[in-house]
């Protein structure tokens, strides 16, 4: 017998790191239908709930994509951008998920797994009964460089032109180097990047001012979103591309200003990344979703590294 589909009402909740905002829809089986217009509506700050993206809790087994990765994590984050495109990581996103699925009693505080189509990262999740606002960690390996190397970016308006550093942390950025962040311009456009082909899945764009040795500030450009108020991957993305510029290779802590607040990357002897920041839970209520209806799959215990 086929899968028979219908609206139910379905729990959801709404969270942010650093005012970078996400709906969380908790699919354990994975019968959500979360096509794009589905995304784009949810996202829509006047015709839906409003958020930078959407993170849908699946249990492994039930995710084909992260069904290999089920013996490692109990849970899924598939991450949506909010023009409903498919994202790989997101590191405000996977901190956020992580105090939900804390929250909520899914996980026990500490440290455990997520699965992500950039493959496993594991985060912690302090035990503060007391404090459901406090800072949540994300291991985020190490950043890589696959080029090509003459990246370059120039504003919407077309008044300047800068070279960007390509870095993947489990998605795309290109990292430009500013005196000033109001040189970035209207962000709400999205900046144009040449080679053309240089990002075929389109890139995040990060306009870094350097504050300090191990002080950065940002402005971003998040790819299938606009400008957004913090950028987790980003972060650690300009830090890997300070880094690479300065030819900084001992073990170090960064501190990086957002518009919506500070994040905070360490990174150790082999370039491997930890982000550090708030994840906070504000809304928790209900909304109708088509979702098909099938047999249900076991629960498993969270995995710890």
């Amino acid at each position: 017998m086929n899968p028979v589909s219908r609206t139910v009402a379905t729990p959801f909740a709404k969270g942010h790191g650093c005012a970078n905002s996400f709906i969380v829809l908790p699919d354990p089986h994975g019968r959500l239908r979360l096509t794009a217009d589905t995304v784009r509506s949810l996202t829509d700050p006047h015709t839906g709930a409003g958020a930078d993206g959407i993170l849908r809790a699946v249990h492994c087994a039930a995710a084909p994509e992260a069904a290999t990765m089920a013996g490692h994590a109990e849970w899924f984050m598939d991450y949506r951008n909010a023009d409903g495109s498919v994202g790989g990581m997101c590191g405000n996103g996977i901190r956020v998920l992580a105090r939900y699925l804390v929250d909520t009693g899914r996980c026990e505080p500490g440290a455990f797994a997520i699965a992500t189509r950039a493959g496993i990262r594991h985060v912690d999740v302090p035990d503060r009964s007391d404090d459901l606002r406090g800072p949540v960690t994300v291991a985020m390996g190490v950043p890589e460089f696959p080029g090509p190397d003459r990246i370059t970016v120039t504003t919407s308006g077309g008044e300047s032109r800068w070279p960007a550093t390509h870095v993947d942390v489990g998605n795309p950025h290109a990292v430009v180097f500013v005196d000033d962040l109001a040189d970035a311009g209207d962000l709400s456009i999205a900046p144009t990047v040449e080679p053309a082909g240089a990002y075929p899945f389109g890139v995040t764009i990060e306009f870094a001012a350097v504050r300090g040795a191990d002080h950065l500030a940002l402005r971003v450009h998040e790819r299938g979103v606009g400008e957004t108020r913090a950028c987790g991957t980003g972060a650690c993305a300009a830090v890997a591309a300070h880094r690479r510029h300065t030819g900084q290779t001992d073990p170090a802590d960064y501190r990086v200003d957002l518009p919506g607040g500070t994040l905070y990357v360490s990174v150790t002897a082999d370039g491997a990344m930890t982000l550090t920041g708030p994840a906070i839970i504000t809304t928790m209520g209900v909304i109708r979703l088509a979702r098909t209806q099938g047999r249900r799959q076991p629960r498993k215990a969270c995995p710890v590294r």
